[in-house]
């Protein structure tokens, strides 16, 4: 699928942190343009703005995965969760691009400074829910530490349906969750990515084929949809599973490995490519509750620049390698 001028233009009138992988994924353009670019989100828009808000520290708002001061607070009441803290800012600065290199030191006062609110466990050994650790062995890889222990964890706590589920550590489930499979995937992948240990590898195609054998998208007992959020489209998505969420995780280990995508996949690249308006867009579906930093994209039901580039490279992924 070739992308339209027009849409192409309005997609790379955008902030570095999306122009970047718009230049990269969608224009063509040779590395050292998406680069260039690239290197721009350390010092203007997004990036810059989430930068400025770490604490002296090396947090962010005091906080490892809530910020301080929140249990007891009247935001706690409030409907859903403040994604300012520590590892929700990480997370984001890595899906934006910032080099490593633009947050020195902060790896170690991390790790001299931070605690999961869980039982007080130091930072970078993550620790009981299993989306929490995949934010956590990703960020690690990214700023350099070795999260080879935590790593292991994923093998260790993989469920016998294959996936992971955050509710299993405290004895509330014994079945894998849509969401925290395709969270402990991306975060497998992306450590696997970062430092090229592929002792995860095995626990990740598990992973992959439990969602593949439910076609993304159902109920492998009955084969209903699994719930109305797999063709819920957002930006950031955050922990929440979608079929996009899922095919653009597939995209990218696909890359990594050399192979084409599964056919199994189809009904969710049928989801996907039903909801692209005629212009090319796809719209916010909605908005998660919460506090940020920062507006990162549109309101619900206006056109998102963010799931657009999603989209179009799921599809063209699909088109170019499925006859």
């Amino acid at each position: 699928m070739t992308t339209d001028a027009a849409l192409l233009d309005w997609l790379l009138d955008s902030d570095p942190a999306l122009r970047w992988q718009v230049e990269r994924d969608l224009a063509g353009a040779p590395p050292e343009v998406w680069e260039a670019t690239r290197a721009r989100v350390a010092t203007e828009g997004f990036g810059a703005e989430l930068l400025s808000h770490q604490d002296p520290d090396g947090q962010w708002a005091g906080g490892a995965y809530f910020p301080a001061g929140f249990f007891g607070s009247p935001e706690a009441d409030e409907p859903g969760q403040p994604w300012v803290a520590t590892t929700w800012s990480l997370k984001d600065l890595r899906e934006f691009g910032v080099e490593a290199s633009e947050l020195d030191g902060t790896a170690e006062r991390l790790a001299a400074n931070s605690r999961w609110e869980y039982e007080d466990l130091p930072y970078w050994g993550g620790e009981v829910d299993v989306c929490i650790n995949s934010f956590t062995l990703a960020n690690g890889a990214w700023l350099g530490v070795d999260m080879s222990g935590l790593a292991r964890w994923f093998v260790d706590h993989r469920l016998a349906d294959g996936g992971w589920n955050c509710e299993a550590e405290e004895g509330d489930s014994v079945r894998s969750s849509f969401h925290s499979t395709l969270n402990a995937l991306r975060g497998m992948l992306a450590y696997e990515r970062i430092t090229g240990d592929e002792s995860l590898r095995e626990a990740r195609h598990g992973g992959e084929e439990y969602l593949l054998t439910r076609r993304l998208m159902y109920r492998e007992s009955t084969g209903e949809q699994v719930g109305p959020f797999t063709t819920e489209f957002l930006y950031p998505n955050r922990w929440r599973y979608s079929a996009l969420a899922a095919l653009d995780h597939f995209r990218d280990a696909a890359e990594l490995e050399g192979r084409g995508p599964d056919p199994r996949m189809a009904d969710a690249i049928d989801a996907v490519r039903a909801a692209r308006r005629p212009d090319g867009t796809w719209l916010q579906s909605k908005r998660l509750a919460g506090r940020t930093w920062f507006d990162i994209d549109v309101p619900e039901g206006e056109p998102s620049k963010w799931l657009t580039l999603i989209g179009t490279r799921v599809l063209d992924w699909w088109d170019a390698t499925v006859v």
